[in-house]
């Protein structure tokens, strides 16, 4: 898990590494060493590795019904997506949330990002979206959970009518609310990925192609999809000729995907606060000036967003989009509806 030169370890403990934190001078996301997996070619894809014994290959089983349906909807049309803004650990919140997305987009992706201090599980939020009408799209990372209680979570997800699951290895602790919590770091996503094809899962997995090192990732997205991802989401970058190119590398490589663009959503000074926050996503050339710079910047944000989803949609390969950000703190609802609005206006459903 070492470089040639290196003498480090990943902080993450990754076996399939580079994660899509590491630094433009290429030092690790929370370490001041370089990133360990900086030299040569990703790991190609082996199996789940475990403390003693070889890897193994979870089997992969049929589609749950909602995997299924889900599958059905993504082979017929391009879709649009949303994050879900809520972050009280709250049932109403959850509720109010989403009856603003619940007509206008396929699936909310709701996350667990490490700015967050309690959420409430992701089966649990998504029986909560789930019995609101809302197809749920649910992230699950392997900071916080150890490979048992991610195969449980995995479980309850599939029991749950989750619409596809999308596995990431999660920021390290360091970088979020909780430092103070003992990260676990047990799985890397391309793991989970093959265990929650075992579960029957549609599973998708992120790469963001401008993250360095730049040119691993169509190899690396190569071995996630070796692993049982069905999709790609593609993580903010700076606009449709990235991922046309990045698209472009993995085909050549022999892989077929297909992929969900995240697309920046920004209508006010606190949603732009986080976007800019995220050192790993670059954006189009002044598109956040765009929006805080006009009369009102709300429906500004809107229509850029819109604009910028349908460049996307174009791009060969694309299936759908994914409205991506957070909003400002009390904000959280009528972010929600811009979003609905924006993917309104879309006219995709």
């Amino acid at each position: 898990m070492t470089t040639a030169t290196a003498s480090f370890s990943c902080p993450k403990s990754m076996t399939y590494g580079p994660c899509a934190g590491v630094h433009e001078d290429g030092r690790c996301e929370v370490a001041e060493h370089p990133c360990v997996f900086l030299d040569g070619r990703p790991r190609a894809w082996a199996g789940v590795h475990r403390p003693m014994g070889e890897p193994v290959h979870p089997e992969p089983i049929p589609l749950t019904p909602a995997g299924a349906d889900f599958a059905d909807v993504l082979a017929r049309r391009q879709i649009v997506t949303s994050d879900f803004p809520i972050r009280a650990a709250r049932r109403d919140a959850v509720v109010a949330g989403a009856a603003a997305l619940r007509e206008h987009v396929d699936a909310v992706l709701i996350g667990e990002p490490p700015s967050v201090r309690v959420q409430f599980p992701p089966a649990y939020r998504t029986r909560l979206l789930r019995a609101e009408g809302v197809g749920v799209w649910s992230s699950l990372n392997c900071r916080d959970r150890n490979r048992v209680a991610l195969e449980g979570e995995l479980a309850a997800l599939a029991d749950a009518g989750v619409s596809a699951v999308h596995c990431i290895t999660g920021d390290h602790n360091r970088s979020g609310r909780r430092p103070e919590a003992m990260p676990v770091f047990d799985l890397d996503s391309t793991e989970l990925t093959s265990i929650a094809k075992a579960n029957g899962l549609l599973v998708s997995v992120a790469e963001s192609p401008e993250a360095q090192p730049r040119v691993q990732r169509p190899a690396r997205f190569a071995q996630k999809a070796a692993a049982g991802a069905d999709l790609c989401f593609i993580n903010i970058n700076s606009g449709p000729h990235i991922v046309d190119g990045f698209l472009r590398a993995v085909e050549a490589l022999g892989t077929r995907t297909r992929a969900v663009v995240c697309v920046p959503f920004v209508v006010d000074v606190g949603s732009a606060a986080i976007m800019t926050g995220l050192d790993s996503h670059l954006m189009p050339e002044r598109f956040i000036e765009g929006v805080l710079d006009a009369d009102d910047p709300r429906e500004a944000g809107i229509r850029a967003a819109v604009a910028l989803a349908e460049q996307y949609l174009a791009v060969p390969g694309v299936a759908g989009v994914c409205m991506s950000g957070g909003a400002g703190r009390g904000l959280e609802l009528d972010y929600a509806r811009a979003m609905a609005e924006a993917a309104r206006r879309l006219g995709l459903r």
